[in-house]
């Protein structure tokens, strides 16, 4: 089975002119195979990207990459159903569906299942498979005994999120606006102010979710980099790095040293600690404990 690493989207508001160039380095230097691009979180963001958007793919592709479209994953109204039918109709990238409703559009035509559609059990997966998807990324909370009984069945290539904050919920209303003091429609775009996505406290004072816009992440980042073995073993052979405020390229070759043998599951943690030591790793979902601890 080949082996491969996906940079799944990035969540966050972060500045146009920076996203192209984030994306311009993995195209020259990240050990991934894949590349998804789009907005997955607020459609009011898509725009400021949308003038680099063809220069980024070109340069993406040039280098092997393969480029995915990935989709919204709670679309308002109308107009983003609009926008989702047409890059559908596109059909020039593979594309990721993160609603039912854009899976739906997709019916038919190869297409790829994201993290926010809930694919717990065998059924599910054969029904997608049936409808055209040819790769899923499951949903991060599977522990491995799930994760095991949907790898043991034939059906599409299955994806983990290797790296990263979860994404673990999205809402109609935007968090971020609300902390400010604002509406939704007059946000201000407040969420670029935290490009990793705003901590959330408990009442006793404790670091526990991160908010983005709309989207609800954890707190801790996940690091499934000592479990690798095991989900290989499972049958799956593609693992998600969900981008996060730090030098991805360097994350992405820890993963592909630690796939390849060349680095042990201790010093692929430490190294991933050093390179984003702004939240605890954790690996909590996999191992059927709360998701936040490390096992």
């Amino acid at each position: 089975m080949t082996v491969r690493l996906t940079l799944g989207p990035v969540f966050f508001n972060w500045p146009a002119a920076e996203l192209r160039d984030f994306y311009f380095r993995v195209a020259d230097e990240a050990a991934v195979d894949s590349v998804h691009l789009g907005e997955v979180v607020c459609a009011k963001r898509a725009p400021f990207f949308a003038p680099y958007f063809a220069d980024v793919v070109e340069r993406l592709r040039t280098a092997g990459k393969e480029v995915v479209l990935s989709t919204l994953a709670l679309p308002a109204d109308e107009r983003e159903v609009a926008a989702a039918r047409e890059l559908v109709a596109d059909g020039d990238l593979l594309v990721e569906a993160n609603d039912l409703g854009i899976a739906g559009l997709l019916a038919g035509s190869a297409h790829v299942i994201g993290p926010f559609v809930n694919v717990y059990n065998e059924d599910t997966l054969a029904f997608l498979a049936a409808r055209g998807a040819v790769r899923v990324c499951l949903p991060p909370e599977l522990p491995a005994a799930s994760l095991a009984a949907l790898a043991g069945r034939p059906g599409p290539e299955l994806e983990v999120i290797a790296f990263g904050r979860l994404p673990l919920a999205i809402s109609a209303r935007c968090f971020h606006a609300r902390a400010r003091g604002l509406h939704k429609d007059g946000c201000r775009f407040v969420c670029a102010d935290d490009p990793d996505g705003l901590t959330v406290r408990s009442l006793d004072d404790e670091p526990f979710l991160a908010v983005n816009g709309t989207q609800t992440l954890s707190f801790t980042c996940c690091n499934l980099a000592g479990e690798l073995g095991a989900l290989g073993e499972m049958g799956i052979g593609r693992f998600r790095l969900s981008p996060q405020r730090t030098d991805m390229v360097a994350v992405a070759a820890v993963f592909r040293d630690a796939l390849d043998g060349r680095l042990d599951a201790g010093e692929a943690t430490a190294r991933l600690g050093a390179l984003f030591p702004h939240a605890p790793l954790a690996n909590g979902f996999f191992h059927g404990v709360e998701g936040r601890r490390l096992m």
